[in-house]
């Protein structure tokens, strides 16, 4: 397909998923397979160490939707992200996570969105940015604790006002997804902030909905990325002011 015959890309950044990714990708492919619009999922592999590749390669079989990126080396979440969302060929381009913390069928929520003129849609767990947003299982106290000042930081740093920046389903139309990763520079878990920060600063229009998010405890997430994330923090704010995202 062409790149205006499909409306919606779904990205999947994965690393070592080969145990979770088969269900999420099940979920994704039967919602989509009852919608009324032209779609793709694109798994955007992060150089795993595991058979993450052959899982994927199993399930798209037959599949001509699903289709993936290979690259053998680790570079990190946002770099995934930012190649899959600009080898996407969708309208819309939506990344979520492969353990489906974030269930595709919030997309619903997007939609309206979009079709009334929000170049930038997001997913939020926090009922300070909208009403409904919970956890369905929390997380345990210090990674709270830690997600909650760091989000101040970022709030004080780069994006005020936006109190979940770091929920990993996010939607962009094609114009945003191409301006903002194609001069994003965060390869690492910050990358989430970095581009609502480029948005701000490009004047894109974003829009929240409600998430029901499930907490995976078997997240790649750890402490040593929360201390990384505000020096990641710290230089979208370097680059902010010294202008380069241009």
């Amino acid at each position: 397909m062409e790149q205006d015959d499909i409306y919606l890309s779904v990205v999947i950044p994965a690393y070592n998923e080969e145990k979770r990714i088969t269900p999420t990708l099940e979920s994704v492919y039967d919602y989509l397979s009852h919608q009324p619009f032209t779609w793709e999922v694109l798994v955007a592999l992060d150089g795993p160490t595991d058979d993450t590749l052959g899982v994927v390669q199993a399930f798209a079989a037959g599949k001509p939707q699903v289709r993936w990126l290979n690259r053998t080396e680790n570079r990190g979440k946002g770099y995934t992200v930012r190649e899959g969302m600009l080898a996407a060929r969708g309208q819309i381009r939506l990344f979520m996570d492969a353990d489906n913390s974030t269930d595709i069928t919030h997309f619903a929520q997007m939609q309206p969105l979009f079709d009334e003129g929000s170049d930038v849609v997001i997913g939020s767990r926090d009922g300070k940015d909208v009403s409904g947003a919970k956890q369905a299982v929390p997380q345990p106290f210090l990674k709270r604790l830690l997600g909650d000042a760091g989000n101040l930081f970022i709030q004080l740093m780069a994006v005020p006002g936006i109190w979940d920046t770091q929920c990993g389903f996010k939607g962009f139309t094609a114009v945003a997804a191409q301006r903002i990763f194609s001069v994003s520079q965060i390869d690492r878990w910050g990358f989430d902030m970095e581009a609502l920060a480029i948005a701000r600063k490009l004047k894109y229009r974003i829009a929240i909905i409600a998430t029901r998010w499930v907490d995976d405890a078997d997240t790649h997430v750890n402490l040593g990325d929360y201390v990384n994330t505000v020096f990641e923090v710290l230089r979208v704010r370097w680059h902010l002011l010294t202008g380069a995202y241009q």
